[in-house]
């Protein structure tokens, strides 16, 4: 490289805030259906992982998709289903309500896309199937992983919707038969607000997918706003819920909106580790942190990196100086607006650029198959946050590495919750590294 990274601390002014939704009118507490949640008060004991017999298959040809659906996942490169996925898709695709806790990269999106597309029968005018995640980033993935498996379904027509755009396009686009998305993707405060001008008409919604459920059911306002949209479809529909972390207690929120779901736990909360992937710490002084992670970007070998800080001043500040020093770099922060936002994740993914520094809310949206190192510049502030930042890479069963900066007592404490709560060892970072133990063949 043409320099070095400068060490002086990142001027830290600010923690990240996530952006309000739309805010709705508010709803009744507990869930969208008090008579759901007592239907599934008891199926933590009766299912769960050792208690359900899944159908388990060999190739995708067995789960007996539509021709046009299984041609897509075959150009796709796709043979063999995941444990998820072949705990979930069998019955997902005969319509039963699922509740699904697996870890990153192990193929919890195409559960859901294969069921919906295999189910649906589209109709002109009519929004069969509505998906919702907690940022724009996610949305705008999973819009595209519809795209790529209904490849061979040119009936079928996928929108997306979020904050930060035109709602005039948005509600043109519904209102008008011709080109009414069958699927739509979108944030709670966007299809909350379409629903509630009735440019969104959710009468003919037969699937109800939350995926990241967690995060959007422990906020609050996202909460009401995912119980508007809910009450405006009808009550008899698949609902189906995805999550890396699902804590009890939010189990029980989500099971609310279901009627006796298949519950599939495919690691318990205990042993949400990443196969393949390594996992070091770096015990270090604040100001020591940008001449490490110049060594370390430096010495490693890799494909792609995502970087985490926590505030988006450190972002756009760290983003500034990898560039300076000839690192390609770019970073996604909420200081960007969508578009901006959306074209560094497309520049990123095409592998224009090598290096993704991101806060938090964003970067859990980064699904790419490249990245190989994962290095935490800020520790998280949780084993939740640790577990999807590091599944950035290891994706489904690749090899991987993710290394921790930890600068003080309070990343101490940090680092011990994550190794009791996912009874995962987190070691030294070693001198040398061999890279034939992180990076695929």
């Amino acid at each position: 490289m043409a320099s070095t990274l400068p060490t002086e601390d990142l001027i830290d002014y600010e923690e990240d805030v996530i952006e309000p939704s739309v805010a709705a009118p508010a709803a009744a507490a507990g869930g969208a259906n008090g008579d759901d949640a007592a239907a599934g008060a008891g199926a933590d004991d009766k299912q769960g992982k050792g208690s359900y017999v899944g159908v388990h298959s060999t190739g995708f040809r067995d789960f007996l998709l539509k021709p046009e659906l299984l041609r897509a996942i075959s150009d796709l490169g796709f043979e063999h289903p995941s444990e998820v996925q072949q705990e979930c898709i069998p019955q997902a695709i005969l319509g039963m309500d699922v509740l699904c806790q697996a870890k990153s990269g192990m193929g919890k999106t195409a559960v859901f896309v294969t069921a919906t597309l295999q189910q649906i029968e589209p109709v002109d005018g009519e929004v069969s199937v509505i998906v919702l995640c907690h940022t724009r980033e996610l949305a705008f993935q999973i819009k595209n992983e519809y795209a790529r498996f209904s490849k061979y379904m040119p009936d079928v027509r996928t929108g997306v919707f979020y904050g930060g755009t035109s709602v005039k396009v948005d509600q043109d686009l519904l209102k008008n038969k011709e080109k009414c998305p069958h699927i739509v993707v979108g944030t709670p405060g966007r299809l909350n607000a379409l629903v509630r001008d009735k440019s969104l008409k959710a009468g003919s919604v037969r699937h109800f997918v939350l995926d990241e459920c967690d995060k959007m059911l422990e906020s609050l306002d996202m909460r009401r706003d995912i119980q508007e949209i809910f009450k405006a479809t009808p009550h008899h529909k698949q609902v189906m819920m995805f999550s890396a972390t699902l804590a009890k207690e939010i189990r029980a929120t989500c099971k609310k909106f279901m009627q006796t779901p298949l519950e599939i736990y495919v690691d318990d909360e205990k042993k949400l580790t990443l196969h393949g992937l390594q996992q070091h710490f770096v015990r270090l002084e604040e100001s020591a942190k940008n001449r490490k992670l110049n060594d370390l970007l430096d010495s490693l070998e890799f494909n792609q990196v995502c970087i985490f800080v926590k505030s988006v001043s450190r972002a756009i500040e760290l983003d500034r100086l990898l560039r300076e020093c000839n690192f390609p770099s770019i970073a996604i922060h909420s200081g960007l607006n969508q578009e901006e936002r959306i074209r560094r994740y497309q520049q990123f993914k095409a592998f224009e650029k090598r290096v993704l520094v991101a806060t938090d809310i964003f970067g859990r949206g980064i699904d790419v198959e490249r990245v190989n190192i994962v290095i935490n510049y800020d520790t998280p502030t949780d084993a939740d946050s640790y577990l999807h930042r590091v599944g950035r890479a290891g994706r489904f069963g690749t090899k991987g590495l993710a290394i921790t900066f930890v600068a003080n007592d309070e990343n101490e404490e940090v680092l011990k919750s994550i190794q009791s709560r996912f009874e995962v060892a987190i070691t030294e970072l070693p001198e040398t590294i061999e890279p034939s133990t992180y990076m695929n063949a």
